[in-house]
C-alpha cells in the first residue's frame, strides 16, 4: 500500500469528523450521518481499487490470465 493512499485517507476522515461536528453542533444531524457515509463509501471505493489492483498483480505473476 502507498503511503500517498494513507495520507490520502486520513485527509479524508479528518474533513469528515471537522464537518460532522460542524453539522451536528448547527442541529443538522442527519446531513453528519449522510456526510460520515460518503467519506466511509470514498475511503471504500480507494480500498476496494488497490485490492484489485493486488489480484491483477497477483494474477499475472502466476499467469492466471
Amino acid at each position: 500500500m502507498e503511503v500517498d493512499l494513507i495520507f490520502k485517507i486520513a485527509a479524508i476522515g479528518i474533513i469528515v469528523a471537522v464537518l460532522n461536528q460542524l453539522l451536528i453542533r448547527s442541529g443538522r444531524e442527519e446531513q453528519a450521518m449522510m456526510t460520515t457515509l460518503a467519506g466511509l463509501i470514498v475511503v471504500l471505493m480507494m480500498v476496494i481499487n488497490e485490492i484489485s489492483d493486488l489480484f491483477s498483480t497477483i494474477k499475472s505473476v502466476f499467469g492466471l490470465w
